[in-house]
Order: C-alpha cells, then sequence, then structure tokens
C-alpha cells in the first residue's frame, strides 16, 4: 500500500478529530462557545454537516493562548 498526500481544506468532524486528537463533543463545544467561527474555522455543507477548516485550525494553534 502507497501512502497518498493531499492538502485537504475542508474536512467532516470524525477526520479532523482523527487528525487533531480533539473528541467530537470538544470540537462541539469549541463551536457552541464561539471560540470557532462559522465561515471562517468551519462551514455547513449544503446538507447541513460541518465541515472543518484544517488550514484555519493551524492558524488557531499558533495563535498561542
Amino acid at each position: 500500500m502507497s501512502a497518498i498526500a493531499a492538502n485537504i481544506r475542508y474536512t467532516l468532524i470524525p477526520v479532523f478529530c482523527a487528525i487533531t486528537g480533539y473528541t467530537d463533543k470538544a470540537v462541539r463545544r469549541k463551536i457552541e462557545d464561539g471560540i470557532w467561527i462559522e465561515g471562517t474555522h468551519y462551514r455547513r455543507a449544503p446538507d447541513g454537516h460541518i465541515t472543518m477548516n484544517v488550514e484555519e485550525y493551524y492558524k488557531w494553534v499558533e495563535q498561542g493562548a
């Protein structure tokens, strides 16, 4: 099996959790609390699913506390 490298900008919450280590509950709490902003850190797909912006997540992490 060979590895596939991809630059993924948006991903569904379960994949985002696997990449970052956050739990589903923690992601949804950050959204509810307004820490992650709709249109920046996440968007809703036409079918209503929340898609996380991985690029903006990395920017958020690099900001520090």
